[in-house]
């Protein structure tokens, strides 16, 4: 019985929360070598992308759009460092951003590895350091 609450909990919180928080002591990102080459990863392994219409230290992606592109979220106690900082977004939650680009994952990429949000609508591209 508690084994099927316990998988019920995490399945319940895996559709709940697909945008991870991450805790002050934890980079939001970390590097990883691929046949793109080097590119920003979420702690999850999964890629992040960065958004053309976004500008310096603010997100242009709300909305429906932010369905299709969950946001790299900041734990409440997180403090910027080196080169990500947050960014406040208009609905007042906080956001990763990297060398003042805001950072999102891709509802499209299923696994570590996927590189399916790259070129899309030729405004979406690979965070790369």
């Amino acid at each position: 019985m508690f084994k099927m609450i316990a998988i019920a909990a995490v399945l319940s919180g895996a559709a709940i929360g697909a945008t991870a928080s991450y805790a002050a002591d934890a980079l939001p990102a970390n590097v990883s070598q691929t046949a793109k080459g080097k590119m920003l990863v979420d702690v999850k392994k999964m890629t992040l992308y960065v958004f053309d219409k976004d500008t310096a230290g603010k997100s242009n992606c709300n909305g429906p759009c932010e369905a299709l592109w969950p946001v790299l979220k900041v734990a409440a106690n997180a403090t910027p460092s080196g080169d990500y900082t947050i960014v406040t977004r208009d609905d007042g939650s906080k956001q990763w951003a990297y060398k003042t680009k805001p950072l999102y994952t891709y509802s499209k990429d299923t696994k570590s590895g996927d590189t399916i949000g790259d070129a899309v609508n030729g405004t979406w591209h690979i965070a790369k350091p």
